[in-house]
Parts: structure tokens; C-alpha cells; sequence
């Protein structure tokens, strides 16, 4: 669904049937039955009875709540996996770092962004939080609705991975309280991006 609303195939209040869906993923029409049902719950699309269903993009609440569960999760991570992440756990932060950069350098958003996921996910994990990253990937997954991340926050992805490299330098360092400033800075600047950004 995601993948269809940033390529222009599912378009935000337009309504589709079941069998189009079906139709554009290539499978039946059941676990497409079943997905919709699992994405009306989490209020990613809209059932209409006899008719179909369309997608609901967040709005500023949306965004700012989910961005808002975000900081509360992501900052305080971020300063453990500081203190106590392993040497290789770090390791393999840097190289996460290192592969979105060269993303980045040569302007290839379909490495860049699985890479930006993994930092988060690696920085979660760092810190022993692995329920966390389950719920922080869940709800990165609703923002993506808003389109293609770099149209949807108005930033190149130099400017992106500019703003991670903070983040890393002080895990890498070991340096808490610099980590959590640097996450929470990278948040709210998102956040701010997303809700200017939306379209109107």
C-alpha cells in the first residue's frame, strides 16, 4: 500500500475496489481482504461498505502524535546505546551511517532510505530495545503514506543523513547525553518538515 501511494498507483481519497488491489499486487483477492482489515484498524484506510476502501493519509495530529511517541522512545534509546551498546553493535551503526551517505552521494533513494530504517532500528536494538524498534517501525510505516519521504519532508538526502551524523558521532563517542540531544533535534525537525509539508 505504501509502495503504491508514493509510485501514484493508490491516490489518498480516491476509492478502489478489492479486485483492483488484488489486481496491481498480482495475488488473490483474500489476504487483500485481510490486509485492509488490518489497515482500518491501525486508521491507515477507510472500508466503504459495498464499494471499496481508500487511503487516509496522516494529518498534522497523526504526525505529530506518532513523532510525539517517537520522542519519548527514540532520544533516551539513543543515550543507551551510547553507554551501553558493544563495540560491535557500534560497529555496525557506523556502517549503517556509511551506507546511507553514499545513498546519499550518489542520489539513490532505494538504498538510502532501507538504510536511514536500519540506523534507527540498529541504534533501538544497541540499547536492548527490541519491542521498541517493532513499534517505531510500525509507525514510520503510517508516516511513509504521506508519499515519497524526501517530497513529504521537503530535505535532499544530504541534509538527511546530515542530520543522523550527529546522532552517530556521539553513540560512537559514548557520549549519552549528547546522543539523546542530537536524536531528539533529528525528531523535531521531522515532525516540523511533515506538518509544513503536507498537502492541502
Amino acid at each position: 500500500m505504501r509502495d503504491g501511494v508514493a509510485a501514484g498507483q493508490l491516490r489518498p481519497g480516491t476509492t478502489y475496489s478489492v479486485y483492483q488491489l488484488a489486481d496491481l499486487l498480482g495475488v488473490s483477492r483474500s489476504p487483500v481482504r485481510e490486509g485492509l482489515l488490518r489497515l482500518a484498524e491501525a486508521g491507515l484506510v477507510e472500508i466503504r461498505r459495498n464499494r471499496g476502501f481508500r487511503v487516509l493519509p496522516p494529518q498534522a495530529d497523526d504526525i505529530e502524535e506518532i513523532i510525539g511517541i517517537r520522542l519519548a522512545l527514540e532520544p533516551p534509546a539513543a543515550r543507551h546505546a551510547a553507554e551501553h551498546g558493544t563495540d560491535e553493535q557500534h560497529a555496525t551503526i557506523r556502517a549503517a551511517l556509511t551506507a546511507m551517505a553514499a545513498a546519499a552521494a550518489r542520489g539513490d533513494d532505494t538504498a538510502f532510505w532501507p538504510a536511514d530504517r536500519t540506523l534507527h532500528d540498529l541504534l533501538l536494538r544497541a540499547a536492548g530495545r527490541p519491542r521498541t524498534a517493532a513499534i517505531v517501525e510500525r509507525l514510520r510505516t503510517t508516516t511513509a503514506l504521506l508519499g515519497h519521504p524526501t517530497t513529504a519532508s521537503g530535505r535532499t538526502l544530504p541534509e538527511i543523513h546530515a542530520e543522523h551524523e550527529p546522532v552517530v558521532t556521539a553513540v560512537l563517542a559514548r557520549d549519552g547525553a549528547a546522543a539523546e540531544t542530537a536524536m531528539r533535534t533529528h525528531l523535531e525537525s521531522t515532525r516540523n518538515l511533515l506538518v509544513a509539508n503536507l498537502p492541502h
